[in-house]
């Protein structure tokens, strides 16, 4: 599984204007629609926050890994957005996340659904590639800063 494969610059928020989950989950859901994808943000928010009651996708150390699967999807897609001041998630070590990866599968590609987020898991572990992150000035810094890491690992 590559993340470059369906991580695409134009899916980066370098700064989310939300404040709530809520607002957070749409704000990333609605960055796919600079691509190709007509999905409707709205229905995407219910399905992740159907899935964060199964518990919070905010894994700690200023992470979370929103991620759901759509029916009327043919591929993987993932979005990247940072808030420097943090949102209350309801994350499991009880701070505001900073880094949020959403991750969107059709229904049925669990194979390929799982690797993709045992892969940003294991690249999320590396607090310098966090902090990289953190400091990037720009979406296509956010970008190569992903790329490298996911060809590193």
């Amino acid at each position: 599984m590559k993340i470059k494969d369906i991580f695409k610059k134009e899916f980066i928020i370098e700064e989310l204007e939300a404040k709530t989950k809520r607002d957070v989950l749409l704000e990333l859901s609605t960055a796919f629609l600079r691509g190709p994808y007509t999905f409707d943000g709205n229905r995407v928010v219910e399905i992740l926050l159907n899935r964060e009651k199964l518990g919070s996708t905010g894994i700690g150390d200023g992470i979370a890994i929103p991620h759901g699967k759509l029916d009327d999807l043919t591929e993987l897609v993932l979005a990247f957005g940072r808030s420097t001041g943090g949102i209350d998630f309801q994350a499991m070590d009880g701070r505001p996340v900073h880094l949020f990866f959403l991750l969107i599968a059709p229904e049925n590609s669990e194979g390929q659904y799982l690797k993709a987020l045992a892969k940003i898991s294991r690249m999320l572990k590396d607090a310098s590639f966090r902090k990289r992150l953190m400091d990037a000035a720009t979406a296509a810094e956010l970008h190569r800063i992903v790329i490298d890491k996911d060809r590193d690992d």
